[in-house]
């Protein structure tokens, strides 16, 4: 495996890789992990110079693979997987290039062979996951600029789909009849819907992690490892009540299969897809809950600055990017805007 791993003894990190057939472990001084890569990634840059006999920047390649290495621990297992998938089948003639040596033309070629057969859209995720790796390789001064540029493409936006409100009781009840005994995938919808969670903080979801007495939940695992408390409403406390263990024993996983275990990740969408086809909501997503959940809030009145502190962002923008035009309110407005430029025919026992 290129690159290294990390381990830790006590409260301090040490890192362990192999260069050249001999093995290295040591301390890395730190407890804390983001300065502990640092001193393990240069220690092995170092190491990898001393036996390549003058200074070696990895290949793309190599840099996906040690970039999966020391961030399959930490990051979200989606996240590690799309990179992975990348390196494996989406590098085409950048694979064994050395990173300092890709140029805009290179990465220009490598994206209109990934578009060939495929989308707009899945070539800007691959350009994000192209540029997370570079901006990687240079905070880590293993390039010390970005050698490329190349923007997004434009591409037009299309109305994404939201659970309507009037259908909420009978999708659920549909998800239900979908899922059948795997009770645990119903109430891991109702914790994407009911709390903006992503999937996989609905399946690491533990009882110890609801305040019942305030209507709070609090989750302990998230993408960006920030533990905000988010409002429970009545109706999921209700459902969730209706499932919680005998006292003594209210604590593990919320969203637990028939054998006791958890589930896997993705192991919502089918149900979904099913429920999906029964109400007519086609394209509701695990993700598409999340910004359910986030428009629905904003359509209450929630201010955006609110919003993003339930959903865990970082950036406002972040935020906006979930939320959904409110069309209603627009038709409303033009209503009102109708009738003070006097163009409304009017109706019988109408206010002027």
């Amino acid at each position: 495996m290129a690159g290294f791993s990390l381990f830790r003894v006590g409260t301090v990190w040490h890192y362990r890789f192999r260069v050249g057939g001999r093995r290295v472990q040591r301390s890395t001084g730190e407890s804390s992990r983001g300065k502990a890569e640092e001193v393990a990634f240069k220690a092995y840059r170092r190491e990898r110079v001393v036996k390549d006999g003058g200074g070696t920047v990895p290949t793309l390649s190599q840099l996906a693979e040690t970039w999966i290495s020391i961030h399959r621990a930490t990051s979200s297992k989606a996240h590690v997987r799309a990179v992975e998938i990348f390196r494996k089948s989406h590098l085409y003639d950048l694979v064994k290039m050395r990173v300092d040596r890709i140029r805009t033309e290179d990465v220009e070629a490598a994206r209109i062979r990934h578009l060939q057969g495929r989308s707009p859209a899945t070539a800007n995720h691959w350009l994000r996951i192209l540029k997370l790796l570079f901006q990687w390789a240079f905070k880590r001064d293993v390039i010390d600029r970005i050698p490329w540029r190349v923007k997004m493409q434009k591409l037009q936006k299309k109305p994404r789909t939201i659970l309507p409100v009037a259908k909420a009781q009978s999708w659920l009840a549909a998800v239900d009849h979908a899922a059948g005994k795997r009770t645990g995938i119903g109430a891991a919808v109702r914790l994407m819907l009911g709390l903006g969670l992503r999937e996989g903080e609905a399946l690491s979801s533990r009882w110890e992690w609801i305040d019942w007495e305030r209507s709070v939940y609090t989750p302990g695992v998230t993408k960006g490892r920030e533990a905000e408390p988010v409002p429970m409403p009545e109706w999921l406390g209700e459902y969730l009540a209706s499932l919680r263990p005998a006292e003594g024993k209210a604590e593990g996983l919320i969203v637990r299969g028939p054998s006791g275990s958890g589930y896997y990740s993705g192991c919502t969408r089918q149900v979904m897809k099913r429920a999906n086809a029964s109400c007519g909501t086609p394209g509701l997503t695990p993700h598409r809950l999340r910004g359910t959940f986030a428009t629905l809030l904003s359509e209450a009145g929630v201010p955006v600055q609110d919003i993003q502190k339930v959903m865990r962002h970082k950036d406002p923008v972040t935020t906006m990017g979930y939320l959904e035009q409110d069309v209603g309110r627009t038709a409303a407005a033009q209503q009102l805007i109708g009738r003070k430029m006097g163009l409304m025919r009017r109706v019988s026992g109408a206010n002027p």
